[in-house]
This record gives structure tokens, sequence and C-alpha cells, in this order.
């Protein structure tokens, strides 16, 4: 088996096995959770920046929008492709590319889940993945 390399390793970990964490943070002083990871400060109260500290953000949460791309325009990743806004458990909404292609058989309000995809393979052999959104089972 390859070994696997996160594309964007700051995100989330390439080692999870099923609904992946997502590497977020949350300010001591306030309580504020976030998405992505940052070190500028808290953005809802102007904590400093140690006052933040790095939290694992669960990998589920609810579909809000999506709407289905059919252009392509030159990224890496092949039309039609789904972006979908999912409000997070652990608090924040984050824009993801979803598991399904298009957004056939999708609803506002399904529950959904993070995944890891293969997005492509190094010189190495080593898979790289991406962190997606999926509908989880048993939604809607």
């Amino acid at each position: 088996m390859p070994n696997r390399t996160a594309v964007h390793s700051e995100l989330y970990s390439p080692d999870s096995a099923d609904n992946p964490s997502l590497n977020g943070g949350r300010c001591r002083s306030c309580g504020y959770v976030f998405f992505p990871p940052q070190r500028y400060g808290c953005e809802s109260c102007g904590a400093p920046p140690e006052k933040l500290e790095a939290v694992q953000l669960g990998g589920r949460g609810t579909l809000h929008s999506y709407a289905t791309v059919h252009l392509h325009m030159g990224r890496d990743i092949e039309a039609p492709f789904t972006i979908g806004l999912i409000v997070l458990d652990d608090g924040p909404a984050i824009s993801s590319t979803l598991a399904n292609r298009t957004d056939e058989g999708l609803a506002i309000g399904d529950r959904m889940k993070s995944v890891l995809v293969t997005a492509s393979t190094d010189q190495a052999g080593n898979e790289m993945v991406e962190l997606r959104f999926a509908k989880a089972e048993g939604s809607k």
C-alpha cells in the first residue's frame, strides 16, 4: 500500500481512516472556534495570538448550500464538481469540494462527513489525498 500525503497537511491529517478531523483553532478568551488554523489573533474578540490554541474539529456537519461548477477553469479538478458550504457540528462554516461530482441526490440540511479522496500520485508513488465532504449514511 502506498504512503499517503495530505495535499494540504496544515488542514487535516492523511492518516485518518474514516471521517478525518480538521485542524482548527479556539480562542481561550472568548471560546470562538475557527477553521482554517491561523496565528493572527481572534477574529471575534480581538485577543492576541497567544490566546489561540489548536483544536481538532470533528468532520461532521450540515449542508447549508451547494453549487455545481460545469465549466473547467484550469484547476487541478475536472468539471463538473460540486462545492458545498458545511456548517460543522463544532461551529465553523466551511466551503469544501464535495465527494459527489454533481448535486444529484443532495439537499439542503443533509448530514455530511469528511472523507479523504486520492487527488493524484506523486513521483515517488505516494497517494496525494484531499479532504472532501460526502453525504453521511442515514441522511434524508
